[in-house]
Order: C-alpha cells, then sequence, then structure tokens
C-alpha cells in the first residue's frame, strides 16, 4: 500500500514511509515512530490513517544514528537495541525533522492542513510537534517524558490529546499527574486516561496490546483529526 520518499534537510536526508488513501486527500498526518523505527507496526498504523482518508507519512527519525532501522518488541537484543537508539536520539534534531516531514506533507496536500500523531517516544515528540511546529493537531499515545517539558507548553497554540496508560510502566503515577496537572488549563488539550492499561496498549503483538482500549483510543484520535483536519 505505501511507498518511500526522500526528505531533504539542511544536514542530508532521511527516508519516509507514505500511505495514500483510495480518494483525495483532504489532510495529511505525520505518524511518528516508537524507538523501533518506522517497522511494521508504524507503517501499519500509516496505512491505518490511509484507510480513514488521510494521507499518511512515517519519517525515519533514527537516520542520523542508523537509517532504515526495522525492529520488533520481539527479543532482549532488538530492546536493548532501541533503548539504545534512544538514548543517542538528538530530541531538537528530531523535531527539526518533523518540521520537514510535515512541510513536504503540506505539499502533498496542495498546502492543506498536516496533523501528527506518535507512539512512545514519538508520543512525546508529538507534544513538542504541538508546541514548536506548525502541524494544525497532534495526538500523543503513552508519551514518554512529557513531564519533563511542560514548560514547553507556553508554545502551544493547536489542539492536542493525549493517551495516557494508567500503569504505564515507563510514566509512573505521579509523572501522570503532572502532565494533568502541568496541561489543565491549556483548553486545547484533551486528556485520556485508560486506568487499567500498560503502556503500548495499542501496538499490534505487543505484551500489552488491548484491542478494546486500542479501539476506543483509535476512535478518539480519528474524531479528533477529522474535526480538526477536515
Amino acid at each position: 500500500m505505501g511507498e518511500w520518499v526522500e526528505i531533504k534537510v539542511p544536514d542530508g536526508s532521511f527516508r519516509a514511509y507514505v500511505a495514500r488513501p483510495a480518494g483525495a486527500p483532504k489532510a495529511a498526518v505525520v505518524a511518528i515512530q516508537e524507538i523501533f523505527g518506522v517497522n511494521a507496526v508504524m507503517r501499519g498504523k500509516a496505512d491505518w490513517l490511509a484507510n480513514e482518508g488521510f494521507l499518511a507519512i512515517a519519517p525515519d527519525l533514527f537516520w542520523r544514528q542508523e537509517p532504515g532501522v526495522d525492529i520488533t518488541d520481539q527479543s532482549e537484543a532488538e530492546w536493548k537495541r532501541a533503548f539504545a537508539l534512544m538514548q543517542g536520539f538528538d530530541g531538537a534534531k528530531g523535531i527539526e525533522d518533523v518540521q520537514a516531514t510535515i512541510t513536504h506533507a503540506r505539499g502533498m496536500v496542495g498546502g492543506g492542513k498536516v496533523g501528527a500523531i506518535g507512539y512512545c517516544l514519538g508520543g512525546f515528540l508529538a507534544y513538542l510537534t504541538a508546541c514548536h511546529t506548525d502541524a494544525d493537531a497532534s495526538v500523543g499515545y503513552y508519551g514518554v517524558s512529557i513531564d519533563t517539558r511542560l514548560a514547553d507548553a507556553a508554545n502551544l497554540k493547536t489542539p492536542l490529546m493525549l493517551h495516557i496508560a494508567g500503569k504505564d510502566q515507563f510514566v509512573k503515577p505521579d509523572a501522570q499527574q503532572r502532565i494533568k496537572d502541568g496541561l489543565k488549563d491549556k483548553p486545547s488539550v484533551v486528556i485520556h486516561d485508560y486506568p487499567e492499561q500498560d503502556h503500548a496498549f495499542t501496538r499490534p503483538g505487543g505484551q500489552h496490546y488491548d484491542a478494546a482500549a486500542a479501539q476506543l483510543a483509535d476512535g478518539r484520535t480519528i474524531a479528533f483529526l477529522k474535526a480538526h483536519l477536515g
């Protein structure tokens, strides 16, 4: 269903996976990766967004360390590699790459609206995307470390939806509460709680995947994106 495009930035270029809807897209959505690269799960998320009528584009944000990372969550060795990539990741450069992807995607939909959606590391980047790019709306699933960057919310001007897993092993209850307290005065922010879910509850094939909770969260996401992107 998808294809790959090349996106140029001042210090090089990177690939991004593109999934197109059956008809002409009204808007685009940037799908921001987990720590496993633009793997089958992320390409599947892009395909899902395309099935909902959006042009979806998933940039390879690990390209400065290792282009084309495509690993799973199914072995200890892959987890170690994924964590090493995350630790070596330059978040500021990552947001620059997200902005470059947004700009590229906007050109692909004739200057139309572009949203962003991210998971895990990408959930954190989706929050920063809402704060520091010209995305029209953003959605973050179980974003890690958002509580450490709440000051960035002073720049929030566009709609943001966050999905928080109550039993998230990487985002403890105190961090979850800091996020809610830090964003409670932001009318453009919508937060949904999933009290019984753990991290990555919408990752197909993952240890904590929950079909019912994933369906609920994804339904909220599509309604949100369609409301704000058209």
